[in-house]
C-alpha cells in the first residue's frame, strides 16, 4: 500500500506544474542538528522527495546547537528547520528569540533518553537503584540527594546535569522524571544546556553527572562503558512529541506552495522510514555520513533498528524508540503543543498569563497539515485535540492524565512546580473548552516504529 501511495505521490510531484501550484521559492536551506531524528529531512533529500517536488534543498548541519538553529530561522538564513517542539511556541511568546514561528508538522515521537555516568550510578545503587528495571524511577537519586543535603547542610552543592535547550523536551523530561520522585530540580540540581554532540565529552570530563539527549549521544556513553541509559522518554511518556518542522509565519504566508511542497516531501520521507526495518537500515547508512550525524553505523543501529541500549552488552527490544509516521506521529496535535506551554509555566519560564489555546492555534498548523496529508495519502486523526495518559500506548510514568480542558489545573496538580503565575491569574484568561477525541493505535505505514505487527493496517 505504502509503495503505491509513494509512487502516486511522486507522480503527482513530477507533474506539479500542471496539477499543483508551483512553489514560489525553489532553492531552499533547511537547518538540522546531528541527531537521528533529523532522518526525515535527510531521507527527503537523499531519496529524492524534495527533488520530485521541484525543490533544490540544501540540508545544512548546524554547529551552534539549538540556539544557532533558532537564530538562523528567525534571521531568514534557514527557510525551515528541524526544531524542538517547544521552540516555535517559546519564540512566539518572546522567551526564546522574538518572532512568530510555526510548527508545520511533527517530525517524530520519542527518541530521547536520560543517561547517567558510572559515578552517580554507583551512589544511586547504594540507595536501591536497579538499572535493569523498566522503567527506572528517580527514587534512588532522591535518597542520595537527601543524604547529601544532610551531610553538607548549608554548604550543599547541587548535582549538575545536562540537557539541550531550556525549552526542549529534554529539559522537561529530565525535570518530570526527577520531580515524580520528589526531587526539586531548581534546588537539588543545576540543569545546564549543551549542544547534543558535546554531551558525552562533558560527562566524561566530569562537568555533569548525567544528561537527557537524543540519539546517538546516549549510546555513545553506554558503548564506552562510561554510564547507562536509565530511562527513555518513551518510558516517561509513551509516544510523546519530540521534534517539529518549523518556519517563520511570514515565510509560510508569503510562500504557501513552497511550504506545502516541503511538507509533502518530508511526510513521504516519514512514511518511507516506517515502511520497513530494511528502510531503516538504509537510513542509518545515510545518517552515518559526515555531513549528517557522523556516527558509526553500529551506534546508530542501537536505536534506529527497533532496539535500545540501556546497558552495555544488553540490547533491549524497543520498536517505538523512533516513530516517524505511524500512530499519527507526523501530525501536529494542538494538545501536544499546549503541553509544552504548561511546562513553561510549571518551571517558571513564563511570567505572564496567556490564553494557551489562542497561542497554540497561532503556532501549530494541523489545518495546513490536513490539506497536505490528503495529497500524499497520510491518514488524519479524528481531532487536533486529544488526551494523553489514558491509552495503552500513551501513558505517563506517574500515571497522570494530560487533558487540555484542564490545562491550568494540570500545572498545579504537581507537588513539585515553581510557577511564577498564579492559578487564579491563569484561570481568568483560559475560559475555553475543546472537543477531544482519541485516535486508535494504528500503524498505517509499516512495521518500523510499531508496537506490534498486529497493529499494522496497511494493505
Amino acid at each position: 500500500m505504502l509503495k503505491k501511495v509513494l509512487r502516486i505521490g511522486l507522480g503527482v510531484s513530477v507533474v506539479a506544474s500542471t496539477l499543483l501550484a508551483a512553489p514560489e521559492k525553489t532553492k531552499l536551506k533547511i537547518g538540522f542538528i546531528a541527531l537521528t531524528d533529523c532522518a526525515p529531512l535527510v531521507i527527503a533529500k537523499e531519496k529524492g522527495f524534495f527533488e520530485a517536488e521541484g525543490l533544490d534543498v540544501h540540508v545544512a548541519k548546524e554547529g551552534g546547537g539549538w540556539p544557532g538553529i533558532q537564530q538562523k530561522v528567525i534571521s531568514g538564513e534557514y527557510d525551515f528547520s528541524h526544531a524542538l517542539a517547544g521552540m516555535p511556541i517559546a519564540a512566539t511568546l518572546g522567551i526564546n528569540g522574538d518572532a512568530h514561528l510555526q510548527a508545520l508538522l511533527s517530525l517524530d515521537f520519542n527518541g530521547n533518553a536520560i543517561t547517567y555516568g558510572n559515578n552517580i550510578i554507583k551512589e544511586m545503587e547504594k540507595y536501591g537503584l536497579d538499572k535493569t528495571a523498566r522503567p527506572v524511577s528517580a527514587q534512588s537519586l532522591k535518597k542520595y540527594i537527601d543524604a547529601k543535603h544532610e551531610k553538607e547542610g548549608s554548604n550543599y552543592q547541587p548535582l549538575n546535569f545536562g540537557m539541550v535547550h531550556p525549552v526542549s523536551t529534554h529539559n522537561y523530561e529530565l525535570r518530570y522524571w526527577m520531580a515524580a520522585s520528589g526531587i526539586k530540580p531548581d534546588e537539588d540540581t543545576t540543569i545546564k544546556p549543551f549542544p547534543p554532540p558535546t554531551m558525552p565529552s562533558n560527562l566524561i570530563a566530569g562537568n555533569i553527572e548525567g544528561y537527557c539527549v537524543g540519539e546517538p549521544w546516549n549510546s555513545r556513553i553506554v558503548l564506552k562503558g562510561a554510564g547507562s541509559a536509565l530511562v527513555t522518554n518513551y518510558d516517561i511518556w509513551n509516544n510523546n512529541p519530540e521534534k517539529v518542522l518549523q518556519a517563520r509565519a511570514d515565510f509560510v504566508q508569503k510562500n504557501p506552495e513552497t511550504t506545502k511542497a516541503v511538507m509533502r516531501a518530508v511526510i513521504k520521507a516519514q512514511m518511507w522510514l516506517d515502511e520497513s526495518w530494511e528502510n531503516r537500515e538504509e537510513a542509518i547508512k545515510y545518517l552515518a555520513q559526515n555531513n549528517y550525524v557522523k556516527a558509526p553505523v553500529d551506534v546508530l543501529r542501537k536505536s534506529m533498528s527497533g532496539t535500545f541500549l540501556y546497558n552495555k552488552g544488553v540490547d533491549s527490544a524497543n520498536p517505538m524508540f523512533n516513530v516517524f509516521a505511524n500512530y499519527y506521529a507526523s501530525y501536529p496535535f494542538y494538545s501536544h503543543g499546549m503541553w509544552f506551554i504548561t511546562q513553561m509555566y510549571r518551571w517558571g519560564q513564563l511570567d505572564k498569563a496567556v490564553n494557551m489555546k489562542e497561542v497554540i492555534e497561532k503556532v501549530y498548523r494541523p489545518d495546513l497539515f490536513s490539506q497536505v496529508a490528503k495529497e500524499v495519502g497520510y491518514a488524519l486523526p479524528p481531532s487536533a485535540w486529544k488526551k494523553d495518559g489514558v491509552d495503552e500506548y500513551n501513558k505517563f510514568l506517574d500515571g497522570k492524565v494530560w487533558d487540555p480542558n484542564k490545562a491550568v489545573d494540570y500545572i498545579f496538580d504537581f507537588k513539585v512546580q515553581s510557577s511564577l503565575v498564579s492559578k487564579e491569574e491563569l484561570k481568568k484568561v483560559n475560559q475555553w473548552s475543546v472537543q477531544t477525541a482519541q485516535p486508535a493505535y494504528e500503524c498505517q505505514y509499516g512495521p518500523a516504529g510499531c508496537a506490534d505487527p498486529k497493529y499494522v493496517t496497511k494493505k
